[in-house]
């Protein structure tokens, strides 16, 4: 069986490496960068991408753009979105927001819902 394919995103964060651990423990295979450049490219030139995890927590201002961009891309995709400040109502472009505050099971969880069969056809019929 093929494991399903993370794009992880860094800004630089520390403790970026316990994340990207994290997601390999529930078993995917993750791809890491921490370039917004580099993760537009490796979006562009991966055949198959199941899911991206955008960490942002670099800055006080929250920016949306490399994700508008990462989503335009790839529609189909979901994005889950890592910052230090609690997001009420994150933008289309996001499929969900978990603050860096949580425990890592929080993250795991919200790939692990998004990347269900049922949501994943859903998701995918609406592009």
């Amino acid at each position: 069986m093929a494991l399903d394919t993370i794009l992880y995103v860094s800004d630089g964060a520390t403790g970026s490496d316990s994340i990207s651990a994290a997601l390999k423990a529930d078993g995917y295979e993750v791809v890491t960068t921490d370039s917004s450049t580099q993760a537009v490219a490796l979006l562009f030139i991966m055949r198959l991408v199941a899911g991206i995890v955008f960490d942002h927590r670099v800055g006080e201002h929250t920016t949306f753009d490399v994700v508008r961009s990462l989503r335009a891309l790839r529609p189909h995709v979901p994005i889950v979105f890592l910052c230090r400040n609690r997001i009420d109502h994150p933008p289309p472009c996001v499929d969900a927001c978990v603050n860096t505050g949580q425990p890592l099971q929080e993250l795991t969880s919200e790939v692990e819902r998004l990347l269900t069969p049922e949501r994943f056809a859903v998701h995918s019929a609406q592009r």
